[in-house]
């Protein structure tokens, strides 16, 4: 077994350590290839996964340009997580890097294209809103023991906080604690939705409680909000089939829900893959302790992690 180099090239912060998680870095088995609608532009578009090589860590493959699922290349956009780098954008990337991230694939070449060859942004399919597809093929394919391009193993790092932090937009926020391990609690708040209203969910969400009790909640969206999000260029491929939509007078339009409090499941679903974007060099994304989110979305987020990023500093 071989120490990760990382070992010695991340430095830690005041807030962030690096340390072995006494893992292997893991990569897939086998290639995962899906195709589907898109939630924002309503086109299809085709997603294949490839192994990567350990120390690689997980990026997108789009018109031979290659974009890192790291923070770096996040770039504000509505209702989704966006990478963008030289012109090229990648949409709504957030449940399959929660997926990828929950089940461990440490490393993989994610390579996306869409049914327009001359695009120059593309969406990640949206299934039924939920990451179950992805959840299902990682299973189907299985995982492996990654090898870097020298034929070694490389150990998997996880960044532990070692002092609380917060960030916060208004009358949102998102704290976390020191920990030994993962535990997320998010809430949220719709007081003129009463059907959904506030909710709270909490989870240890990267052990084998992810697939039962998060990967399969869905995405939703308030019916009154349709029309403008519409006007805005949102949501051409939304339907009743990939999102979960919700009154404020007339309650569920499509039950049954899986969960009662579905759509807070879905806020930690979103949540683990937009933290995902921590990780660096095959290490674990989401940082080891207790996070505390509520009416947390993606710019809140990616706050977090910006922060997180900035006072993490990578020695040359």
């Amino acid at each position: 077994m071989r120490l990760s180099a990382a070992i010695n090239s991340f430095k830690s912060s005041n807030l962030i350590s690096w340390k072995t998680t006494g893992k292997l870095q893991q990569t897939l088995a086998g290639c995962i290839e899906l195709s589907g609608k898109t939630l924002h532009s309503g086109k299809v578009s085709k997603v294949k996964i490839w192994p990567g090589f350990a120390g690689e860590g997980r990026y997108f493959e789009f018109h031979s340009n290659l974009i890192p699922a790291s923070i770096d290349f996040v770039r504000e956009s509505l209702l989704c997580t966006t990478l963008c780098k030289e012109g090229y954008k990648i949409r709504t990337v957030e449940h399959l890097l929660s997926a990828l991230e929950a089940k461990g694939i440490d490393n993989c070449r994610i390579q996306i294209q869409s049914l327009d060859s001359e695009d120059t942004e593309v969406e990640v399919p949206i299934f039924d809103g939920s990451a179950n597809a992805w959840v299902e093929a990682i299973e189907q394919v299985g995982r492996k023991e990654a090898l870097d391009r020298c034929g070694n193993n490389v150990e998997k790092l996880a960044p532990y906080l070692s002092e609380p932090f917060y960030v916060s937009r208004n009358d949102s926020f998102m704290v976390a604690f020191p920990a030994s391990k993962v535990h997320i609690s998010c809430g949220i708040d719709f007081p003129k939705v009463p059907a959904i209203g506030c909710q709270w969910f909490s989870s240890a969400a990267l052990d084998d409680s992810y697939e039962k009790h998060i990967a399969c909640s869905r995405t939703f969206c308030i019916y009154e909000e349709v029309e403008h999000m519409c006007s805005m260029g949102l949501i051409k491929g939304g339907s009743l089939d990939n999102a979960i939509v919700c009154s404020a007078t007339r309650g569920w339009l499509n039950p049954p829900l899986r969960f009662p409090d579905e759509p807070c499941r879905h806020k930690v679903l979103d949540l683990i893959g937009d933290l995902s974007l921590f990780a660096r060099s095959g290490s674990q994304g989401f940082p080891m302790a207790r996070v505390i989110s509520f009416k947390g979305g993606h710019s809140l987020n990616a706050d977090f992690v910006r922060r997180l990023s900035g006072i993490t500093v990578q020695e040359t």
